[in-house]
């Protein structure tokens, strides 16, 4: 796994928490993919792997923790807070936020020691990001 695919894992994982990706979350998904620069270089096909890898650590017992572990060691500190930043995206992109994905959002907040001030920044900015009329 690169560090793309990591970063691609954790929105997967968010978005699946409530057992339904919804194309406004894959359309999120895509968007980050194409137009940030941490994912300069990488190609759109390699999500598909990506979100397969997910998939099979999710089917095993401990399988979110051990992938978000896998990911906190395959990336440097300030990467953790782009991590946490694209799964909050992610988890907004269909304007409702479900409380798999709040609890999927937590685990990962501790899992990656991601400070709680850090994390409410990133949550308030994602909120008027995504806020509707």
């Amino acid at each position: 796994m690169i560090k793309q695919d990591g970063l691609v894992a954790l929105m997967v994982v968010v978005s699946a928490a409530d057992g339904n990706m919804t194309d406004a979350e894959l359309a999120v998904m895509t968007s980050l993919v194409r137009t940030l620069p941490v994912f300069e270089g990488y190609d759109l096909e390699n999500m598909r792997e990506a979100a397969e890898d997910c998939a099979s650590y999710l089917e095993r017992e401990n399988g979110l923790q051990e992938l978000i572990d896998e990911v906190k060691e395959l990336l440097p500190p300030k990467l953790r807070l782009t991590a946490y930043s694209l799964a909050c995206d992610v988890a907004a992109a269909d304007g409702a936020l479900q409380d798999e994905e709040l609890e999927v959002l937590e685990i990962l907040r501790r899992r990656m020691d991601i400070e709680r001030l850090y994390a409410a920044a990133i949550e308030k900015a994602t909120a008027a990001r995504f806020a509707r009329l």
